[in-house]
């Protein structure tokens, strides 16, 4: 303890007597009492700088050869591949961009340090610059906007007809997984309709509602088209899934829409990186509210035999909840009976 207080005192001496020859330079030079306007300490900043430069490019490229596993999330989706396409594609030319202008930025305090006799260099007009500076960062951006603009079309276009069909509904404080049963066709919903069991408000007098189901989880087929039908039931969500490099906000009263191809189960996932408890997982990325932290939904990715599988074995919402039949027109009931598999017994 006493010798951290020694070191701590020391610094602390060092840096005023650094600070009163710093004031003391100052003053002399505002009242000219000297002849020497500028001291050694020139010098230093100005091969400091040098120092500083060579030392962070250094430590820069190291690290981010270390480092890039860590920071480098792995991707599972083939529109994934092509957003990280971009994503390194403009990171290149930014960060070629970066460095050069730094390099110059350490290099002209260094190249043009003050020097007795010395005037300055300048350029009061240099139209041919001018017209360079302006029209090649006018052409890279260009180019990077209309290559981010196809990239966007090419992952928000319509989904293709046999993509599975998901609904994700983020509420105050967890998501809501629906899917459509053996009809492929997504029941209608009604904000109205909700209540305590009823969590979606999903509405009975649609006949594609009869069959539709809730898993605990969200399971994806590898390979093949998954549409998500994306809705808030409160306030503002957002769906973040990174490894699929999948983001949308959940906007209350505005549904909105986002379709992938998974290209990695879980299983292989899990293999790729080592870690047999790895799970693919929805989080929400908006703060919307205290209980935030805890919005994180399973994703579960398998075979498309497997899920086909899983798929046939999931038993209706209704069927469970027999009691809501009474919101079914009568002349569909019937038909209500026989998606979601209840028996006469049941209903009386």
């Amino acid at each position: 303890m006493i010798q951290i207080s020694l070191i701590l005192g020391g610094l602390l001496i060092l840096a005023i007597v650094l600070l009163v020859y710093r004031l003391h330079t100052l003053v002399s030079v505002i009242r000219s009492s000297g002849k020497k306007k500028v001291s050694s300490s020139n010098k230093i900043n100005a091969a400091l700088m040098m120092v500083f430069l060579i030392l962070g490019l250094i430590f820069t490229t190291w690290y981010s050869v270390k480092e890039f596993d860590t920071y480098n999330l792995p991707v599972a989706s083939d529109h994934g591949i092509i957003t990280d396409r971009l994503f390194w594609v403009t990171m290149a030319i930014t960060g070629i961009v970066f460095v050069l202008t730094h390099i110059l930025l350490f290099y002209f305090p260094f190249k043009y340090q003050f020097k007795e006799n010395t005037r300055a260099l300048f350029f009061p007009d240099n139209t041919k610059l001018e017209l360079i500076w302006t029209i090649v960062p006018a052409i890279v951006l260009t180019f990077l906007v209309l290559y981010g603009l196809k990239v966007w079309n090419d992952i928000t276009k319509p989904a293709p007809e046999n993509a599975e069909v998901v609904e994700i509904m983020g509420y105050q404080f967890a998501w809501r997984v629906r899917y459509p049963g053996k009809d492929k066709q997504l029941g209608e919903y009604d904000f109205r309709l909700i209540d305590a069991t009823n969590v979606s408000g999903i509405d009975f007098r649609d006949k594609s509602s009869f069959d539709d189901f809730h898993p605990r989880e969200m399971v994806l087929p590898k390979g093949r088209p998954v549409e998500l039908k994306i809705r808030a039931r409160d306030v503002l969500h957002s769906v973040f899934a990174p490894h699929f490099r999948l983001k949308m906000d959940a906007v209350p009263g505005m549904p909105t829409r986002f379709w992938f191809v998974p290209n990695k189960t879980t299983a292989e996932m899990r293999a790729e990186l080592g870690n047999d408890e790895f799970n693919y997982e929805i989080a929400c990325t908006e703060i919307c509210g205290r209980g935030h932290f805890s919005m994180r939904l399973l994703v579960k990715v398998v075979e498309p035999e497997e899920y086909d599988q899983w798929f046939s074995e999931q038993e209706p919402w209704l069927s469970r909840n027999p009691e809501y039949l009474s919101q079914v027109p009568d002349d569909l009931k019937e038909l209500a009976m026989i998606k979601a598999e209840l028996s006469e017994v049941t209903i009386d």
